[in-house]
């Protein structure tokens, strides 16, 4: 299979290339400098001669290149806009049949002379941007996301969903990979919700969601990849922002952070610092059944309430340069760091009842957990610009280091019906030690060269290495006495490597179409080690991974894209351990080092009408699929939380976004996805399909008035869905804010209140072989926030640089810490 698959990508890639060879038509060409550095972004507009008519627009890439194609013959001349930089027009010339290619000689552009001290600029960026492979949400744009965090910010983004664990879903699809600023967390689960709890909302800029990433990024991630872009320097001088926030909900939250830039010469330097505090309450009920597996008769009933106050103070700090060593190379350096102190307290009783709900005892529980979380990073990078026609390569070392401590005490008292205690029990206390390291190393090199007639080629290689040591120490308070719990205790040890090489070529056919094909492939190889008990495994496998973009734009107002992609979701590093895992008295964790990959074909066709209206079919095959179930000891009354390749999952869906200006001062975003997901497979030995038709909508409508007011109110619905075997009911919530430019638009000030109906109460249930469990959850997500945000800026506008690294999957699968 693997074969005919390369067999038939080598033919595609051969036809387009040949295609690429035939006759060329009308195209101007050139490159932009600003004294030694190529200018990015810049608008070049094509205009003619007779009536200075635009023909056609583009824009320069990275290294100030740009090509304007399919010119019909006629006289023209350039008008070229770079922020910060004087307009520019060029000399007349002329495109025809005998000499239909203008290649012209290097542009350069002159600064603005203007001083940015007695002026700021205000974003006008709109919320929400769609563009061929990707959809942009600018963070700043919207006014409900002040004093948030990351999380609550994917919360309201198109297509995305977070359940009452906060694992993050992609238009119904588990496994996205999270980025940040290009590079993977390398932590999953809820490692990964935890950081995105600490990571505050004024340090994003934007969100870039990928439903079917192309061939240069990993293949991990069944849904796709979500980019979290940090703020960076875009201006000659010295710039930066200071924003204090504070929240209060139930409990009272705080969000301080600071921006600093500056760039002169061949230096670039940015830097944020930031510093939270958040306190929330979290309720969660649960009402188990326990069934014998052979009769299908109630054995006994089994109630959890839990009363849960987190608690995080987290402190963060970004450090980078950029070095101009020449106006072909740039040299780059980031460093990473933070802190979480977290931690939690709860309060259960668990009430265990016969079949006629008539009460047997009673379980108190009272659960202390302390946890301190540390991050550092670095990142190298360079790009060298290689000849005039715009090839460069891009390369990235990274290296990423998670400690983690967390001490975990657990006290469990037993009663009877009338609350006397248990003759023959006492009470008893467990204490956890829970330490965990995590170490990356990662290397990464990227080729592109432009080819002529607007083809591109792309290839590229990666290597990652990761180990995670995670040694759980528990110990029994006897008699006041700490007592080893052997039993309970266990050191694994996992590693992993991954090599990855790419190609990717894509090209214009004709003046209506375009494609773009790329084959990744990666060789995965790894090794567990359960020093406590001796079980041990190792992995290893070859895999690639096609992807296929095709273009058709019949006319200016409608575009068409239909794309292909293969990915591969692997198991979170803890989910491989055997160990038994103790959460409470009655349920407990267990891993699974036999966890295969899962795979997933993804389809999707796009269309979109005059730049505001997109309409999407997408199609998903996922085979071996990933999901946490649940099993039963009925004449214990103890569940096991077990992680499986339990079933293949089908899902088919229609998703509209539309972004469109109803006044001059009303601007409306409208995103509806519906799907079907079909989970089908063997659990506990019963053949199990679970499907549900889902509807997700969302609605954001901003309000622009005089003199620096502005209103937004957003909310979101979801119909009743499935997550595996979990059937979750419907949810939603609404959101409204203020917002206010001061000092000269130097200042802003912003008041948001989120889910200010309360409404986001999570329910769900698993009814399937001998498991009847139900649960309730809701949460202190009622929160009203306000934010002062003041900037300052001295200098000229000028280019901004990469400021990120390479790294990538490998930091979404660690489980690591924040709150």
């Amino acid at each position: 299979m693997k074969k005919i698959l390369a067999l038939t990508i080598f033919g595609l890639c051969s036809l387009m290339i040949g295609h690429a060879q035939t006759k060329p038509v009308g195209k101007v060409q050139g490159t932009l400098v600003s004294g030694q550095k190529p200018v990015e972004s810049a608008t070049i507009e094509l205009l003619r001669v007779k009536d200075s008519s635009v023909a056609k627009i583009s824009v320069s890439d990275k290294a100030g290149a740009f090509e304007i194609e399919n010119i019909q013959p006629g006289n023209f001349f350039l008008l070229i806009q770079a922020l910060g930089h004087a307009r520019y027009y060029s000399p007349a010339f002329a495109i025809t049949d005998a000499n239909p290619v203008q290649s012209l000689p290097v542009i350069g552009l002159t600064i603005a002379t203007k001083e940015l001290s007695a002026v700021t600029v205000v974003s006008k960026k709109p919320l929400i941007e769609q563009k061929i492979d990707r959809t942009i949400v600018n963070v700043e744009a919207s006014i409900t996301n002040v004093g948030t965090s990351a999380l609550d910010v994917l919360e309201k983004s198109p297509g995305v969903t977070v359940d009452k664990d906060g694992n993050i879903s992609l238009k119904g699809k588990s496994g996205v990979q999270i980025y940040v600023d290009g590079r993977p967390t390398y932590l999953s689960g809820q490692d990964l919700t935890n950081m995105l709890k600490n990571m505050q909302s004024e340090q994003l800029d934007q969100l870039e969601i990928m439903t079917n990433p192309p061939a240069k990024y990993d293949a991990a991630g069944n849904a796709g990849v979500i980019n979290l872009k940090t703020k960076k320097n875009k201006q000659v001088g010295y710039n930066g922002s200071a924003t204090v926030g504070y929240g209060q909900g139930v409990y009272a939250s705080t969000t301080e952070s600071l921006n600093l830039n500056y760039r002169n010469g061949k230096v670039n330097l940015f830097s944020n610092l930031s510093y939270g505090y958040r306190q929330r309450f979290q309720t969660l009920t649960i009402q188990r059944k326990f069934i014998d597996a052979a009769t299908k008769i109630v054995k006994s009933n089994f109630s959890q309430e839990n009363n849960i106050l987190n608690n995080g103070e987290p402190y963060s700090v970004k450090l980078g340069m950029d070095y101009f060593a020449s106006k072909k190379t740039t040299l780059g350096v980031v460093f990473n760091g933070g802190v979480s102190d977290y931690g939690f307290s709860s309060g259960s009783v668990i009430n265990i009842a016969d079949p006629n709900q008539v009460l047997l005892s009673q379980t108190r529980a009272i659960s202390n957990n302390s946890q301190n979380w540390k991050n550092f990073s670095t990142n190298l990078n360079l790009r060298q610009l290689l000849g005039k026609k715009g090839a460069e390569i891009t390369s990235d070392l990274d290296y990423i280091q998670y400690r983690s401590s967390n001490q975990q005490n657990l006290y469990n008292a037993y009663y009877d019906a009338s609350g006397n205690s248990l003759p023959g029990s006492r009470p008893d206390t467990l204490l956890g030690n829970l330490p965990q390291d995590i170490t990356i190393y990662s290397a990464k090199l990227d080729f592109m060269q432009p080819l002529k007639n607007g083809a591109r080629f792309e290839a590229g290689g990666k290597t990652s290495y990761v180990k995670t040591d995670a040694n759980a120490q528990y110990d029994s308070l006897i008699n006041g006495a700490h007592v080893q719990d052997i039993n309970r205790s266990n050191h694994f040890v996992y590693e992993e490597m991954v090599n990855a090489a790419y190609v990717n070529f894509s090209r214009p056919l004709g003046k209506k179409f375009n494609a773009q094909l790329g084959l990744r492939m990666e060789h995965t190889h790894s090794s567990g080690k359960q020093l406590t008990t001796h079980i041990d495994f190792t992995r290893d496998y070859v895999q690639l991974f096609p992807t296929f973009y095709l273009q058709y734009q019949p006319n200016e107002k409608n575009s068409f894209v239909l794309n292909y992609g293969r990915r591969i979701t692997r198991p979170d590093y803890e989910s491989l351990n055997p160990f038994v895992t103790f959460l409470d008295r009655y349920t407990y964790e267990q891993g699974n080092p036999n966890l295969q990959p899962q795979f997933s074909h993804n389809i999707e066709l796009s269309h979109t009408f005059h730049n505001f209206l997109t309409t999407t079919l997408n199609y998903t095959n996922t085979t071996d699929i990933i999901q946490q179930v649940l099993e039963q000891n009925t004449s214990k009354n103890e569940t096991y939380v077990k992680t499986s390749n339990i079933a293949s999952q089908r899902q088919y869906g229609i998703s509209v976004n539309a972004f469109f200006p109803i006044t001059k001062w009303w601007t409306s975003n409208l995103y509806a996805n519906v799907y079907n997901n079909r989970f089908h497979g063997i659990i506990n030995g019963d053949l199990i399909t679970v499907g549900a038709t889902t509807g997700v909508f969302n609605a954001i409508e901003q309000f622009k008035f005089k003199n620096g007011w502005g209103l937004e109110a957003s909310g979101f619905y979801r119909t009743e869905s499935v997550e595996g075997v979990f059937r979750i009911k419907p949810l939603g919530s609404m959101n409204v804010g203020v917002s206010k430019q001061v000092l000269h638009n130097k200042g802003s000030i912003k008041l948001g209140v989120r889910d200010i109906f309360w409404t986001q109460r999570g329910k769900g249930e698993s009814k399937f072989s001998n498991i009847d469990a139900e649960f309730q959850q809701f949460q202190d997500s009622r929160v009203v926030n306000f934010s002062f945000t003041y900037r300052f800026s001295k200098g000229k506008v000028g280019n901004v640089q990469r400021q990120r690294g390479g790294a990538s999957e490998e930091a979404n699968r660690v489980k690591g810490g924040g709150n």
